[in-house]
């Protein structure tokens, strides 16, 4: 931002349109110096050659297009094989509206200028698919699931404010797994959300829970799953029991057994609310827990929280704690829980656990031996799962093709960063937990892969991680594989940075040099970067550039598309981001509207782009 491009060795190429005064815009003054202006002719995009070539071919040769003829482009050229002629008429009337601001219609069809138009609009001509259209019948363990990682923070892991926005800006995102770390108050039957052992201010439980409650199916009408890790007495987890059900009454699910064979499907769960959390046995010190760690004011050994909260990982505490769920023992130990505190409330805490979690026991490739009489979840942090994968990662894969696994941080990831998700979906892990508060490309990744299955946050998983073999074989995320799928992908121009940025936002002497960085992150064999070239002093660039990706998983593949301002002298300005699930992509000409760096949609810019699989 800022350097003077008079300077730069290339050529300064003209507009394609400042040579027709038709689309001149009117101008934009740079003074350079304080000594002189340079002026700028602002010129609207025109339709690309592609876009001119189909609609004669379209139109019949005709200056217009009517609804049945788009039906046909709609259909032939973009896909939309379920496109009625109804459905042409609707998008013909509303480009007319927008275009010409006309309540009655004169006519009713577009010329060139609005069929171009049209194809901008990305809200009738977005670039994935906008509906649910996963089988959503399965247990819930054949789904990768939205997931939060202690979504009460508003910010950093040590020092910032806990609150229940965040909570509702996740749900409204799509996101289905909340993330509540439980602590005793000072008054009585206080009960607050809080990251434990740092600076962070509480909010108390039953304000979270009243954000949920409203906000739950903001977006999505597929169950709410909210993950507990509480420091509780048994008092207070009682408390929390009456919370709980007197808050969300018939929304609440839970089993009417204390172990589930196989998980209900998100179709059975839709509008309803799930608890996930340990058993209370596996808080009390009297279960058989190895304590290696620093004890919680609730009486439990918390080393997942202790190491997301520190940053020292105490892996020797998590690798030893009691995983045992057998309903006899279970029932066993609360009895005697309950006598020694006079309280009937664990029962009914415990009762409330539809996921029932823990942290593996032994040595991991035991903790992953999936067991025929019950499903679980099981936690590993993101250091974990690479080891796991490393050494045992068909044992993940058999593991999470009944049971559940969350991946979570590692606790020096204070500024609240993320990880790389795609290990973990590799391995059919179903929750990855992210900081949602945060920024960045991992959180970018994360967004994208989200968008599929018209955003319900839950996506069917691979059949490929849901498969055994004769002999019990499952998938092996290692094995090399053969091109299944190849992506042709081409970027048209871009528009909408004059109308989201200052005329000086990026660059004070001169109109903005954008380029175009286009990445598949997927599996490690198809990774793949591509650049187009970049386009001097436009604010609406040109580039017309196609590249070929080829894909050995494309259901795991995410199509990440970012935008950036050429400067010589300094870092290249940031200009829009978004990533695509690439199964999900509509082929032929899309408009792909862009994302700021916290992964909200600008209000205008959007690029052009065709899509083709080969």
């Amino acid at each position: 931002m800022g350097s003077y491009k008079k300077n730069k060795h290339r050529p300064s190429p003209l507009p394609e349109s400042s040579n027709s005064n038709k689309d001149e815009m009117g101008s934009y003054n740079y003074k350079m110096f304080n000594l002189f202006n340079r002026k700028f002719k602002i010129t609207e995009a025109e339709p690309p050659k592609d876009v001119k070539k189909f609609f004669p071919k379209f139109s019949n040769g005709g200056s217009h297009m009517t609804a049945d003829q788009l039906r046909r482009f709609l259909v032939l050229h973009q896909d939309e094989l379920d496109c009625t002629l109804a459905d042409a008429q609707r998008i013909v009337e509303e480009v007319i509206n927008r275009r010409h601001h006309l309540t009655r219609y004169s006519r009713y069809s577009l010329n060139l200028d609005d069929f171009f138009h049209f194809l901008l609009y990305d809200d009738l001509n977005g670039p994935i698919t906008s509906q649910v259209h996963n089988d959503m019948t399965a247990p819930l363990a054949q789904y990768f699931i939205y997931t939060g990682h202690n979504s009460y923070l508003t910010g950093n892991q040590l020092s910032s404010d806990c609150s229940e926005v965040p909570i509702v800006k996740a749900l409204q995102r799509g996101v289905r797994v909340i993330e509540l770390d439980l602590w005793p108050g000072s008054a009585k039957d206080e009960i607050l959300v809080l990251h434990g052992r740092t600076l962070t201010t509480p909010v108390p439980l039953i304000k979270c829970l009243k954000s949920i409650r409203e906000y739950a199916f903001a977006s999505s009408p597929y169950p709410v799953i909210i993950t507990l890790e509480d420091h509780l007495t048994p008092e207070l987890q009682a408390k929390v029991a009456e919370m709980v059900t007197q808050t969300f009454g018939g929304m609440l699910y839970y089993p009417e057994s204390d172990s589930l064979l196989q998980f209900p499907s998100p179709e059975s769960l839709k509008h309803r609310i799930i608890i996930s959390t340990k058993p209370p046995k596996e808080y009390l010190e009297s279960s058989g827990i190895k304590r290696k760690g620093p004890l919680s004011p609730g009486g439990r050994n918390s080393s997942e929280e202790d190491d997301e909260a520190s940053g020292i990982p105490d892996h020797t505490a998590e690798l030893e704690a009691d995983d045992r769920s057998d309903s006899d023992q279970d029932d066993e130990d609360l009895t005697d829980w309950d006598n020694k505190s006079g309280q009937l409330g664990a029962p009914v805490y415990k009762r409330l656990i539809t996921i029932h979690a823990g942290k593996p026991k032994g040595c991991l490739k035991d903790a992953l031996k999936a067991t025929a009489d019950k499903v679980r979840r099981l936690s590993l942090s993101e250091q974990e799962l690479e080891k796991a994968a490393a050494t045992n990662g068909t044992d993940v894969v058999r593991f999470t093709q009944n049971n559940i696994l969350r991946i979570y941080p590692k606790g020096t990831r204070i500024t609240s960063s993320n990880y790389k998700p795609l290990v973990g979906w590799m391995h059919g892990a179903q929750m990855i937990a992210f900081n949602m508060q945060g920024y960045g490309k991992s959180l970018w990744l994360m967004h994208g892969m989200f968008r599929a299955n018209g955003g319900c946050g839950y996506l069917k998983k691979p059949d490929f991680l849901l498969e055994k073999g004769p002999n019990n074989e499952v998938f092996d995320p290692k094995r090399k594989l053969p091109v299944t799928k190849t992506l042709k992908v081409k970027v048209y121009l871009g528009d909408g940075w004059r109308l989201d940025f200052s005329h000086t936002h990026f660059d004070s002497y001169s109109p903005p040099d954008f380029y175009t960085k286009v990445y598949i992150v997927g599996v490690p064999a198809d990774a793949a970067k591509r650049k187009t070239k970049i386009i001097e002093d436009n604010w609406s660039p040109a580039w017309n550039e196609e590249f070929t990706f080829p894909l050995t998983v494309p259901e795991l593949a995410l199509l990440r598309v970012e935008v950036q301002e050429y400067d010589m002298s300094d870092k290249d300005d940031f200009g829009g981001q978004t990533c695509l699930p690439v199964l999900d992509l509509r082929p032929g000409i899309r408009s792909v509207p862009l994302h700021d760096k916290k992964g909200e949609k600008l209000k205008n810019v959007r690029l052009l782009m065709g899509f083709q699989f080969v």
